[in-house]
């Protein structure tokens, strides 16, 4: 594989852990930049395994950082800290609908929505906010990211398929 390739792989890996746009639009970058798609496809899904595996375990931990850069007097961080909390408060009421109705398939469906405002990030501090165990966010957290990658990569795959 050429550095170019590599970097085309590491690129498409990054924009898979940004939240909002993750694994199920970075698929989508990594075939307009001219990623091989089983690449883009691979570099997606370590992207969702990544922060399935890893938000779960930091959330409580980014929370207290959150409360005390907000009760600080450190201009850009206060308002980080608050911003963040502000952020968390509106995934709670953005996700309750889903989560209290319907549980640990109303969080897989929430994360699977391909819509912005929805996946692995929102769906991660909601399951965080509303105390779901950490072993079925993450069972969660992988599967609704999985099922939002399969919608937005079947497309390109059927395009790809009818094209050659």
């Amino acid at each position: 594989m050429d550095t170019s390739a590599v970097m085309g792989v590491l690129y498409v890996y990054v924009l898979s852990l940004l939240p909002s746009f993750e694994a199920r639009y970075a698929v989508v970058a990594g075939s307009l930049l001219g990623v091989e798609l089983p690449l883009s496809l691979a570099a997606s899904l370590l992207g969702i395994a990544t922060l399935s595996l890893i938000l779960p375990l930091v959330l409580p931990y980014v929370d207290k950082l959150a409360e005390k850069l907000s009760r600080s007097h450190l201009g850009v961080l206060s308002r980080a800290g608050r911003l963040y909390l502000y952020y968390v408060e509106r995934v709670r009421r953005k996700a309750a609908k889903y989560t209290e109705k319907y549980g640990f398939i109303g969080l897989i469906a929430f994360v699977a929505i391909p819509l912005p405002g929805t996946g692995i990030w929102t769906g991660g501090i909601a399951a965080h906010i509303l105390a779901i165990p950490r072993h079925k966010t993450i069972i969660a957290l992988l599967l609704g990211g999985l099922i939002s990658l399969a919608i937005t990569a079947t497309p390109l795959y059927a395009s790809q398929f009818l094209h050659q």
